[in-house]
């Protein structure tokens, strides 16, 4: 089998095509990324001299290069596209939308109207019954169904209510995924899943932006009150979930994937702070980020009743080891940071002293 994996240098895709490389040893990967601010050869390394791997530097919104690839004349036969390409920032989103949209919308048709275009069989029609040879999945974010309260979880039956621009671009994407399956018959699914954490996440992330100012005696940054709280999931839970959905999937279907770890931004704090042995006075409060959603928490049972997928790690022992890879990998810190200062800084801009009091 020969998988396109967009935006593999990134930090969920390039340990995608780790997870894939061990555990499909046939398979064929071709990695297409653009190799932003966010995309890092560093990241695959380990297996830049792997002969089932390939890297294509290239935008998944331009439409020559991504013809050349999925029609097979730059590889041969195409078998599955993944797609992960995307702007995620959400920081990023409020200052330069259009980037997300180009991205985000424009990219995902790309790839499914190539998927579309070299993936259907000679002589099948269209509809319930076609027939295509390439199976595509767009993975996208829980951030498309909004905030929730206090109560409440995401299901895959849950409106699109996005309130950022990056979670506006992913909703757009996901939807361009519900049209070609309804429209065309073609073979896609959706995955959507909960914050991950673990190795080779960007450093303007919250975790590792807190882990490395605080392994470096700087203040982390705490938004507004720090009460918002996010379902956290391993990123390796979320590459299994990735994989059983690719090749178990049904075509049109929507998975939720969450790792069932509810915790405020301040909690999350608490724990770096204890796991480096560092006090409160850390702590830099600033001003809440424009439109910040307050409640994110997934319902995965759908995943569990139907493809028989859990998550493996408890937030415990995930956490604990990405600390230690984060204290163990200052190289690759130091490399990511130097791409990231120049780029436009996305470091909140510190809040009047009465923040603290939210």
């Amino acid at each position: 089998m020969r998988l396109v994996i967009t935006g593999g240098l990134g930090f969920i895709g390039s340990n995608l095509v780790r997870h894939f490389l061990k555990e499909h040893p046939t398979y064929e990967i071709i990695n297409l990324d653009a190799e932003t601010y966010a995309g890092h050869q560093e990241n695959l390394e380990d297996v830049a001299s792997n002969p089932n791997y390939k890297f294509v530097k290239g935008h998944i919104e331009d439409t020559v290069l991504v013809n050349e690839i999925v029609s097979g004349k730059k590889f041969g036969k195409i078998d599955g596209i993944i797609n992960l390409a995307a702007e995620s920032h959400v920081d990023r989103s409020i200052m330069d939308p259009q980037v997300f949209v180009k991205s985000n919308v424009l990219g995902t048709q790309v790839l499914l109207e190539a998927a579309f275009k070299h993936g259907l069989k000679e002589g099948t029609k269209l509809g319930v019954d076609a027939e295509f040879s390439i199976r595509y999945l767009q993975v996208s974010t829980d951030e498309v169904y909004g905030s929730l309260g206090a109560t409440g979880y995401f299901t895959e039956e849950t409106p699109l209510a996005p309130n950022s621009p990056y979670s506006s671009s992913k909703a757009g994407g996901d939807l361009l995924c519900r049209a070609y399956f309804h429209t065309f018959g073609m073979p896609v699914m959706t995955t959507r899943c909960s914050n991950n954490y673990g190795p080779y996440q960007h450093p303007e992330k919250l975790i590792p932006l807190f882990i490395n100012n605080l392994m470096n005696d700087k203040q982390v940054p705490v938004y507004g009150d720090g009460a918002n709280i996010r379902d956290w999931l391993h990123v390796k839970d979320h590459c299994i979930a990735i994989d059983t959905v690719f090749h178990k999937g049904q075509p049109g279907e929507v998975y939720n994937v969450g790792g069932n770890n509810e915790y405020t931004n301040m909690e999350i704090t608490k724990i770096l702070l204890k796991a480096t042995g560092k006090g409160e006075e850390m702590i830099r409060y600033v001003e809440d980020r424009l439109g910040h959603d307050r409640r994110y928490a997934i319902d995965s049972s759908k995943m569990k009743k139907e493809l028989d997928w859990a998550p493996s790690y408890t937030f415990e022992q995930g956490i604990a080891e990405t600390i230690e890879w984060y204290k163990n990998n200052q190289e690759w810190l130091k490399q990511v940071m130097d791409k990231v200062e120049d780029t436009v800084p996305v470091t909140p801009v510190a809040a009047p002293q009465a923040a603290t009091a939210k």
